[in-house]
């Protein structure tokens, strides 16, 4: 006798479709996008100019940590694509993190705004700091990367003065989507998730406003 398949609710799939959308490998492409279009003066940089570094970005953060989880899956290194177990986060958090660095070295090498650096130094400061917080604490990346996508929003619109109050609207509501799909999912607790948030937006903030 075959026992009947677990069914998924609309909630759950729906909170796991908003996981997906907003992963945190994600989040600096979304950043950069943010920037290349919001009406400052970064918007006006060349084509190709965003285009050489958005591929940057998307090859050393986003495939290269994708081929390395799949590796990590194969092996078993990982028990689930997710990753929930902590301690099984921390070999992808050191490889994401030297990733992260390589990009500062690499972009630093272009004439291009400091606002910008400043971004790509922010998100790798973001991740070797998850990646040290983890091996005590099993905090939401997903909330640090909606955190940063946050600060780097009000940034815009209190340092650059750019007219941005639609956007600072749609990235709040993000925010708090993603927050609630993960506790919705039972990921995390409440106190991951907001120390997570706190992280990404304070850490964003100040590398942003400083730099």
């Amino acid at each position: 006798m075959m026992l009947p398949e677990k069914s998924i609710s609309v909630d759950d799939r729906l909170a796991q479709i908003v996981s997906v959308i907003f992963h945190p490998i994600l989040m600096p492409v979304y950043g950069l996008m943010i920037i290349f279009t919001a009406p400052a003066l970064y918007g006006y940089l060349p084509f190709q100019v965003k285009k050489v570094i958005t591929f940057i970005v998307i090859v050393d953060n986003v495939l290269l940590p994708l081929i390395l989880i799949t590796y990590f899956r194969y092996r078993r290194m990982i028990s689930n694509w997710t990753i929930d177990d902590r301690r099984e986060r921390i070999i992808p958090l050191i490889t994401t993190s030297f990733f992260y660095l390589f990009t500062v070295y690499l972009i630093y090498r272009f004439h291009i705004p400091i606002f910008i650096k400043s971004f790509i130094i922010c998100c790798a400061v973001l991740a070797v700091a998850v990646t040290i917080i983890n091996f005590w604490y099993k905090i939401s990346l997903h909330a640090t990367g909606a955190g940063a996508l946050t600060a780097l929003v009000m940034v815009l619109s209190i340092r650059m003065q750019a007219p941005v109050a639609l956007l600072v609207i749609i990235v709040i509501l993000a925010s708090g989507l993603v927050m609630s799909s993960r506790l919705w999912l039972k990921a995390h607790t409440a106190g991951e998730v907001w120390s997570g948030f706190m992280l990404g937006s304070l850490g964003s903030g100040l590398c942003l406003g400083l730099l």
